[in-house]
C-alpha cells in the first residue's frame, strides 16, 4: 500500500466512525485543517512502520540485508578475500632479440620484450608494488625450433637469461617461470611426438622436467608445468629433490588447463600456434569436470605446491572444485589472453567501462576460491588498487 493510500484509508475510516469521533471533536475552530492533516500524516506513517516492522519480525529478521552494504566501505567488507597485489602475476613475453620491443596486436598492450628491455619496462611497474612475473620466452632467431625443443633450457636463451637478470635488478621480484616446449619445437606442440604425430608422454615429461630444473637452477622461485603431459609434477618434483632444490621452488601445475578457444592472442605472442592439429588429445576438454577433479586430485599426490586453472572465468566451477579438492594449497587462475582481448574489445565499443568489468571479472575469479590471478590487467591494477 502506498503512503497516499494510507492516508485515504484512515480517512475513510475517520468518516465511518464519525458518530463516534463526535463526541470527542473539540469545538468547530479549535483545531485548523492543517493540523487535522498533519494528524492523519503522523497517523499514516505510524501505521506504516507498524505494517512494516510487522512483516520483517513475522518473517525473518535476516532477511534485512541493506544496511550491511549501503556504504562503499561496507560493501568491501563483504567480500571474503579482497584483490591485492600480492596476489597478481603477470606475464612477461620475453625474445631472443637484440633490442625488442613488439606490440602484440591482439593483445592490447601486451608486448613482446628482449632482454635488454626488461630493467626500463620492469621498474616502474615494481616501484608501483608489482611483486610476481611469470616468463614465456619467444625465440625468434632463425634455427632455433627443432622436433625435441632443445632451446628451451639454453643458458643464453631469453627465459634464462631473463631470470638472471631479475634476479640481479630486481630482487624482491618472484619470478615464475612456464615450462613447456611449444615455443621451442618445430611442430609447436607441448611435447617430443611419436611418428603417428602423438604425444610420446614418457620422452615428453623426461623433457619437460629437465627443462623445469634448468630454470629453476638459474634463480627462478616458481616452475609451472603447463604442458599437461601425464606425470611431470612427479617427475619434476623428483629431479628437484635430486639436485637438492626442492626446498627452494615452488612447483605450480597448471593441473586444469582446458583447450578451446581462448588462447589465440598468446599463441600470437609466444609463436606457439602448433603447425597442424590441435591439442584436444591432452589438454581437457571444456566439459569434462570430471577429468578437471582427477587431474587436481592426482597433481596434490605428485607433490604440486600450487594448483592452477586455466582458462578462469568459463571456469569458475572448477576454481571452486580445486579449492574443495585442495584445501591446504593456494589456487591459482590464468584469466587467458582471449577473455583479457574480448573484456578490452567490449569496453572499447562501449559495452561496459573497462576498469569496472576487470574488477568484477577478476573478483568473480576470487570469490570462486582463487587465491593468486595471472592477470594481463596487472600494470592497470598496480595503479587501480591505489586509487
Amino acid at each position: 500500500m502506498s503512503f497516499s493510500s494510507l492516508v485515504q484509508d484512515l480517512s475513510i475510516r475517520d468518516s465511518n466512525n464519525s458518530g463516534n469521533a463526535a463526541a470527542r471533536r473539540p469545538p468547530p475552530g479549535s483545531i485548523s485543517t492543517v493540523d487535522d492533516r498533519r494528524s492523519q500524516i503522523s497517523r499514516a506513517m505510524s501505521y506504516a512502520s507498524t505494517t512494516a516492522t510487522s512483516v520483517s519480525i513475522s518473517g525473518d529478521i535476516s532477511s534485512q540485508l541493506h544496511g550491511g552494504y549501503f556504504h562503499p566501505l561496507a560493501r568491501t567488507w563483504q567480500a571474503e578475500r579482497q584483490l591485492t597485489k600480492s596476489m597478481l602475476i603477470y606475464p612477461l613475453f620475453i625474445t631472443d632479440g637484440d633490442d625488442d620491443m613488439i606490440l602484440v596486436p591482439s593483445l592490447p598492450g601486451q608486448h613482446q620484450l628482449s632482454v635488454s628491455r626488461l630493467t626500463s619496462f620492469l621498474e616502474p611497474l615494481v616501484h608501483k608494488g608489482l611483486r610476481s612475473v611469470i616468463l614465456f620466452g619467444v625465440p625468434m632467431k632463425a634455427g632455433t625450433k627443432d622436433a625435441l625443443g632443445t632451446a628451451a633450457d639454453d643458458p643464453e636463451g631469453p627465459v634464462i637469461q631473463a631470470i638472471r637478470l631479475i634476479r640481479r635488478r630486481f630482487p624482491q621480484l618472484y619470478i615464475c617461470t612456464d615450462v613447456c616446449l611449444c615455443e621451442y619445437t618445430s611442430h609447436g606442440h607441448c611435447g617430443i611426438l611419436r611418428d603417428d604425430g602423438s604425444l610420446n608422454n614418457q620422452l615428453s615429461v623426461d623433457r619437460i622436467s629437465d627443462v623445469a630444473v634448468a630454470y629453476a637452477k638459474a634463480g627462478a622461485h616458481c616452475v609451472a608445468p603447463s604442458d599437461m603431459n601425464d606425470g611431470r609434477i612427479r617427475a619434476i618434483k623428483l629431479k628437484l629433490i635430486e639436485e637438492g632444490i626442492a626446498h627452494k621452488t615452488t612447483l605450480m601445475s597448471y593441473s586444469a588447463k582446458f583447450s578451446g578457444c581462448l588462447y589465440g592472442p598468446f599463441r600470437e605472442a609466444a609463436g606457439s600456434a602448433p603447425s597442424f592439429g590441435d591439442r584436444k588429445c591432452y589438454q581437457l576438454p571444456p566439459s569434462g569436470r570430471g577429468l578437471a577433479r582427477r587431474a587436481i586430485i592426482r597433481d596434490v599426490g605428485e607433490g604440486a605446491d600450487i594448483l592452477m586453472v586455466k582458462p578462469a572465468g568459463q571456469y569458475l566451477d572448477i576454481i571452486s572444485d580445486a579449492k574443495e579438492l585442495a584445501k591446504d594449497l593456494p589456487i591459482a587462475a590464468y584469466q587467458v589472453s582471449g577473455e583479457y582481448s574480448m573484456i578490452y574489445a567490449a569496453a572499447k565499443a562501449g559495452v561496459f567501462d573497462l576498469k569496472a568489468m576487470a574488477f568484477e571479472s577478476t573478483e568473480s575469479i576470487l570469490r570462486a576460491g582463487a587465491t593468486i590471478v595471472v592477470s594481463y590487467f596487472t600494470p592497470q591494477f598496480l595503479d587501480w588498487l591505489d586509487n
